[in-house]
């Protein structure tokens, strides 16, 4: 018996930073890359976990209690009332890069998930899984704003406001992003935690911020919905500045930004926490190879070309 599940990565196009003070935000699946899970059955006793993207060969027992693919499949086991443990290798392969605010932990939690629930028969709907890997995130990130898991479950756009339901919505035509990663890790507690301290030095400014990054993100997914994507430029370019006044931004990201506007992108940001991770630019997708050799040039380890549809 086995079974086999996928999620894909997830960008923010819009609202980074301000989501966390009651503002809006917009974030898109990038399917171009995945994560894949397949859950077996195994002739020796225990469960063994293979993971080579991040090393891990190791019987599930011999994890720590906190370990986030550990606690995923014992939290299943669980739920599912499965006594005594079964013998299971749960294979783990991954395209979604570690740490780079593409969402590969949540990605990791729905492949899982859903590929243990096939396994032994056990159904879960969307919003079962999405709440399921909304727990596993918050034991691992604290408060986190819930879009990656809900932005990776559905496989759709999500608009999203702190504590109200969360909107997916449709893409009224298809458009390109070219995403650039700097392959410096994104430390978002730290970004996180420093904007919090210059929002409590003058609230006044920061609060103007967070609603001009509203209305940012209100006006993008409008324009997303009517099929209007090239307007999208112009509103990346003043997201990003105002995320440089936020000071989240980095010479790094500001670089690869710069870099894809002069190839001809209509317009680009820091996509995620910042000060590492990475950037995404909005392009013609005849432009989009152009783009993406001009961001390698100015230092980007790699980049990704998704199609948001």
């Amino acid at each position: 018996m086995n079974a086999s599940a996928s999620a894909p990565g997830k960008i923010i196009l819009f609202g980074e930073h301000a989501v966390v003070y009651g503002s809006t935000a917009l974030a898109v699946p990038v399917t171009q890359v995945h994560v894949d899970v397949e859950v077996l059955d195994s002739p020796r006793a225990g469960i063994f976990i293979h993971a080579p993207g991040i090393e891990l060969h190791a019987e599930l027992n011999t994890l720590p209690a906190d370990h986030p693919i550990g606690s995923v499949i014992l939290k299943m086991i669980q739920r599912f009332d499965i006594s005594p443990l079964p013998n299971l290798e749960v294979n783990i392969s991954s395209t979604i890069p570690v740490a780079s605010g593409l969402g590969s932990g949540a990605a990791v939690s729905v492949a899982l998930i859903r590929a243990l629930s096939s396994f032994f028969f056990h159904p879960l709907t969307n919003e079962q899984v999405n709440d399921l890997v909304f727990e596993i995130e918050k034991l691992h990130h604290g408060t986190p704003s819930g879009i990656d898991n809900t932005v990776i479950t559905y496989a759709k756009p999500v608009y999203f406001i702190k504590g109200q339901p969360i909107e997916t919505f449709k893409v009224g035509n298809s458009f390109t992003v070219v995403i650039g990663d700097t392959g410096i890790p994104a430390p978002t507690k730290e970004s996180v935690g420093d904007v919090r301290l210059l929002w409590l030095k003058d609230k006044t400014k920061f609060e103007e911020i967070f609603d001009e990054i509203g209305q940012i993100s209100l006006i993008a997914r409008r324009s997303i919905e009517s099929g209007k994507p090239e307007l999208l430029g112009d509103l990346m370019n003043h997201n990003h500045s105002l995320l440089q006044d936020m000071t989240v931004s980095s010479l790094e990201l500001d670089k690869l930004v710069q870099a894809a506007r002069d190839e001809g992108a209509m317009g680009a940001k820091l996509s995620g926490g910042g000060r590492g991770g990475n950037m995404i630019a909005l392009v013609d997708q005849a432009k989009a190879e152009s783009v993406a050799s001009a961001l390698i040039s100015a230092g980007a380890k790699h980049t990704i070309i998704t199609e948001i549809s």
